[in-house]
């Protein structure tokens, strides 16, 4: 799905119960324990109870194909980070759970496409991959385009087509989102509704990423609230949610990816253009617009670093994401270094944790990655006791799959040290 929706919508949106101190343990129950304890407050129609942890396929020494059909929560966009969703997740999550296995997950999501999208483009996106299985995703925008009688038998279609090529088909229910006025839970749970229908009618299989996702969130709000990275799209710790989910609804077993960290090197354009002795454009916050230049040259003594100067002095949270918005994407750099201080604030955690993920958002390309990208936590240039906002920063970034130049407890190198030291390690 686009987004055009701007992320203030939030503030009345979340639940009461979202607002309270951060907790201690930023993710206090796994995504599984959130599901069994409050499993009896679901209504599971007529869905056997064990549906969810029956293999859809076995892996042997034979290659597996596999391709997920779907939106933008499909689609590899900027609020995974840019360069990766949960289908690339996936692969990684069953070569966990079955080491032998020999898969390839090919990503077919499109922003904005609905089930009718999804059939318009079957035969080419997916079909013409010989899948083993296809993984089908839709909902979000089809509960604000398509009626939900014609939805479902645009889901009948798909099946029938990918059966009639001899793929297996998992259907998938959209995550959960927080509601909105056009998006609104109740209508979204009515086309989840229809998905299973069609599957339990249909004998197909089911991953229910909107009942796991309900379950996180009733046992504990805030925990899923940090896997969204807006209103309706989850950041990369939901993408990573999502697809353990689907390995065990396919495999039938568990893993965690919550160990699983960005993709190295993060400077893999920056690193291009230096070989090809191109000049590197940086956009940085301050003080890195003083810093970065050198710190490249130390990498390549001949580089040539044009860089953007970001001012942070004496602006609050949401400055910092109004010229994000304004100024990345228009700009196009190779390299953004977002440096947020302490001293950009926000009222309450919920604003926090809005603004700075928009940060991190509007910094990012709107599809796959075209720039670098890395964040500096505070500490790096205001060593000394942490704030109470510390380690938040820490969580959001990660859940972002951007990496971190950070300072461990105790170090007293300075800033430019630190600076350097990190970027001759990410070569």
């Amino acid at each position: 799905m686009s987004i055009a929706m701007h992320s203030g919508s939030l503030a009345n949106s979340v639940a009461v119960s979202c607002r309270r101190p951060w907790p201690a343990t930023l993710r206090t129950v796994s995504w599984l324990t959130a599901w069994c304890l409050v499993l009896p407050q679901l209504a599971w129609a007529d869905t056997p109870a064990d549906a969810t942890v029956k293999p859809v396929l076995g892996f042997g020494d034979k290659p597996v194909t596999i391709v997920c059909l779907g939106d933008s929560v499909t689609g590899v966009y900027y609020h995974t980070g840019g360069r990766r969703a949960y289908p690339e997740m996936l692969e990684v999550a069953i070569k966990l759970a079955v080491p032998k296995a020999n898969v390839t997950v090919i990503n077919a999501g499109i922003s904005g496409n609905t089930t009718q999208d999804g059939l318009n483009r079957l035969e080419r996106d997916v079909l013409s991959k010989k899948p083993d299985l296809v993984t089908v995703s839709f909902g979000l925008n089809d509960m604000t385009r398509i009626p939900e009688d014609q939805f479902r038998k645009n889901l009948e279609t798909i099946i029938a087509r990918c059966r009639e090529a001899k793929s297996n088909v998992v259907l998938c229910t959209p995550n959960a989102v927080i509601s909105t006025g056009g998006r609104p839970t109740d209508k979204l749970e009515r086309y989840c509704e229809v998905i299973r229908a069609t599957a339990r009618d249909l004998n197909v299989a089911v991953c229910d990423q909107y009942r796991a996702g309900a379950a996180l969130r009733t046992n504990d709000a805030w925990a899923w609230r940090t896997t969204l990275s807006d209103e309706i799209h989850p950041n990369m710790d939901g993408h990573k949610l999502m697809a353990e989910e689907l390995c065990r609804t396919i495999t039938g077993k568990e893993v965690s990816l919550q160990d699983v960290g960005p993709l190295a090197p993060t400077l893999r354009k920056t690193l291009a253009l230096l070989k090809q002795e191109k000049p590197v454009r940086v956009l940085a916050m301050s003080p890195f617009d003083k810093l970065i230049g050198p710190a490249i040259k130390q990498l390549q003594s001949n580089a040539v670093v044009e860089v953007t100067a970001w001012p942070t002095e004496g602006k609050t949270l949401g400055d910092l994401e109004r010229a994000a918005n304004q100024i990345v994407r228009a700009m196009k750099p190779d390299l953004v270094v977002l440096a947020v201080p302490r001293t950009a604030t926000a009222d309450s955690d919920e604003q926090f944790v809005r603004s700075y993920s928009w940060i991190m958002n509007w910094s990012l390309s709107f599809g796959h990655q075209e720039w670098d990208c890395f964040v500096v936590h505070p500490s790096v240039v205001s060593p000394g006791p942490p704030a109470p906002r510390d380690d938040l920063v820490r969580r959001l970034i990660k859940a972002q799959d951007l990496s971190l130049l950070d300072r461990a407890a105790g170090d007293d190198t300075t800033t430019e040290g630190l600076l350097s030291k990190w970027l001759a390690q990410d070569r």
